[in-house]
């Protein structure tokens, strides 16, 4: 996989990564419910008005751009309900009741149930790597959740553990809707899920914190899951759910390096074995190589390309080679052989 592919994931697992401990420096006395309806909020508010400059630099080509087709609507409501509204609040509240540094590693698990997912469900290919990967960060993540010296699993664990199903189904639902622009995708995300957050821990005896406090949640929101988001849509467009979930593993162990420096607190040696475990699952995922012949069936979609093996087609007007742009094409009948990954154009069977 080349780093071209992969760094829109990488860099969305890094501003994710980073998000989770500047979180638990907000928890504080602010509800969790209300704690995540306020980093929503920022992520949704953020995009749109990045949404706003690009409509006001492109014009009416952008603004075509920012809509959904009616038959795939379904899936982004699924997505926002599971993660944007269940999935940060299992979050904030099991960072109540666990320490930052673990909380952000467990984090691995979301790769596995977004992986999980893909295969079982929505029948996207498993490669040995990818499966043996799978196994060492849930053996990572089993360790992190026992209670050192404890005879039960930890219910701030558990808690992180559920946020990350629910964010596992949301990326298998947000890949059906990948092929659109990806900051819309995010903003509507954000703005729906931060919205019924914020309403509901109102509604249910929460008070804002302060000024200053909603408005750090409100930045920490814009940049880790706002723009984290939309270069993870990037990503489940180029690389599939499962890879890129894979990727998006490496966003704890950036979490992990800044919840230390936080609060300098000394890490058990289980922590480093299940460390050790999760970057042995990652390291698997990046050796993994998927190369076999193909064929790509009739297929009409609008997203945004360049003129490659797999975009061959006629303008009314003429394109510069190796501009990237956007409009409705069709696919015709192709087989061939070169590496690939279950992207928007290799959903085949196996």
């Amino acid at each position: 996989m080349s780093v071209r592919a992969a760094s829109p994931a990488l860099a969305a697992a890094l501003l994710f990564g980073a998000s989770t401990p500047l979180a638990k420096l907000l928890v504080g006395d602010t509800p969790p419910l209300l704690l995540a309806g306020l980093l929503y909020l920022g992520s949704g508010i953020g995009l749109g008005l990045v949404l706003l400059l690009r409509v006001a630099v492109g014009g009416a080509e952008v603004r075509k751009a920012m809509t959904l087709p009616r038959h795939e609507r379904p899936w982004l409501i699924g997505a926002i309900f599971f993660g944007g509204m269940l999935g940060p609040a299992l979050l904030m509240w099991g960072l109540t009741q666990t320490s930052g540094a673990t909380a952000s590693l467990l984090l691995n698990v979301e790769g596995v149930m977004t992986a999980v997912i893909a295969w079982v469900v929505f029948k996207e290919n498993a490669d040995r790597n990818v499966v043996l990967g799978m196994l060492a960060i849930v053996a990572g993540g089993v360790l992190l959740s026992w209670e050192p010296g404890g005879t039960a699993v930890s219910t701030g664990a558990l808690l992180v553990v559920a946020a990350c199903l629910c964010w596992g189904i949301d990326n298998n639902l947000t890949r059906k809707v990948s092929t659109n622009d990806a900051t819309f995708i995010a903003c509507c995300k954000g703005l729906l899920a931060g919205l019924c957050n914020t309403a509901l821990a109102l509604a249910l005896g929460g008070d804002l914190p302060s000024l200053g406090t909603v408005s750090a949640s409100m930045a920490v929101g814009f940049l880790g899951y706002g723009l984290s988001l939309t270069l993870f849509v990037v990503g489940l467009r180029t690389l599939g759910t499962a890879r890129t979930g894979a990727y998006f593993s490496v966003a704890p162990l950036f979490g992990v390096v800044i919840s230390f420096a936080i609060w300098r607190e000394a890490p058990a040696p289980a922590f480093w074995c299940a460390a050790a475990l999760m970057i042995l699952g990652i390291w698997l995922h990046l050796r993994e190589r998927h190369e076999h012949e193909h064929t790509h069936l009739p297929m009409e979609h609008n997203h945004r390309h360049v003129h490659d093996e797999h975009h061959q087609h006629e303008h009314a007007h003429a394109v510069k080679d190796g501009k990237a742009h956007s409009h409705s094409h069709r696919h015709e009948v192709l087989t061939h052989r070169h590496p690939h990954y279950p992207d928007i154009h290799h959903r085949h069977v196996h």
